[in-house]
């Protein structure tokens, strides 16, 4: 059974940082991109950042660009995204996703992922 667990949300303050972190088991990880989403009250889900299954590439939503930035570590199943510089606009529920790595690496569209977690929620006060 798959399971992907997202961890490392909290309160901050605008300006501050943190870490999400993402394990996935029950799968191989490294035959799949992850990307992460987010989802704000009342707002639609949009894709945050993406990463190539072997970690090689990467893709970044331009509101995002300079301040986060995505990895994974293969050898532990597990993807990060390092958000720094964070803004009051930042707040949502953070989600990981794996998409089978035959699919494009780049996609951001949400339909193209196998498997969510349940999210990890981020907020920046200001």
């Amino acid at each position: 059974q798959v399971q992907v667990v997202e961890s490392g949300g909290g309160l901050v303050q605008a300006g501050g940082s943190l870490r999400l972190s993402c394990t996935a088991s029950g799968l191989t990880f490294d035959a799949y991109h992850m990307g992460w989403f987010r989802q704000a009250p009342g707002k639609e889900r949009e894709g945050v950042s993406c990463i190539s299954h072997k970690g090689e590439a990467t893709y970044y939503i331009d509101s995002v660009k300079g301040r986060f930035t995505i990895s994974r570590d293969n050898a532990k199943n597990t993807l990060y995204l390092q958000m720094n510089t964070l803004k009051p606009e930042d707040t949502a529920m953070y989600y990981c996703a794996a998409s089978p790595m035959y699919k494009r690496w780049w996609t951001m569209v949400g339909r193209e992922y196998n498997y969510w977690g349940q999210g990890t929620q981020v907020t920046v006060s200001s």
